[in-house]
Parts: structure tokens; C-alpha cells; sequence
């Protein structure tokens, strides 16, 4: 898995996704914290689930992204062929 500095190196994607995943990277690790701190669990499962969607959002952002990924593309048809 690369990091959030080699992913904004890259260079490769739309700087909307790069400033998009950038803030939402920031708000999972804040929710984090917010969840190690909490100590009622109903309010800790709140946040989980609040965090659990912003990292299903990066992850579907990712899955858009190297799916229309012309280069990323023709090295799988090159590796399959």
C-alpha cells in the first residue's frame, strides 16, 4: 500500500480526487482519535459507522479512478495477452 505523500506524487490523477481524498484521509484519522477517546459505545459506534462510510468513499474513488486509467489499462491488457 503507498502513502498519502507517493499517492499526491503520482501525479496521475485529477487534482479533485487527490484534494477530495486528502480531506477525507484527515477526517478518518481525526475520526480515530475522536473514537479512542470516546467512552460511551453507543457514540463510538456512531463514529465507526461515520468512518466507515467516508473510507467506503476513498475506496470508490479509487476503483473510479484506475478503472478509466488509460495507462493502468493497457498494462493489464498488456500483462494478459
Amino acid at each position: 500500500m503507498m502513502t498519502f505523500k507517493q499517492f499526491v506524487a503520482e501525479g496521475g490523477y485529477p487534482a479533485w480526487v487527490k484534494v477530495s481524498v486528502g480531506a477525507m484521509v484527515l477526517r478518518v484519522r481525526n475520526l480515530a482519535a475522536q473514537i479512542e477517546r470516546e467512552t460511551d459505545p453507543v457514540k463510538q459506534n456512531r463514529l465507526l459507522a461515520q468512518q466507515s462510510k467516508l473510507l467506503a468513499y476513498v475506496a470508490g474513488l479509487g476503483v473510479a479512478v484506475s478503472t478509466g486509467d488509460l495507462q493502468l489499462g493497457s498494462k493489464i491488457k498488456g500483462n494478459f495477452s
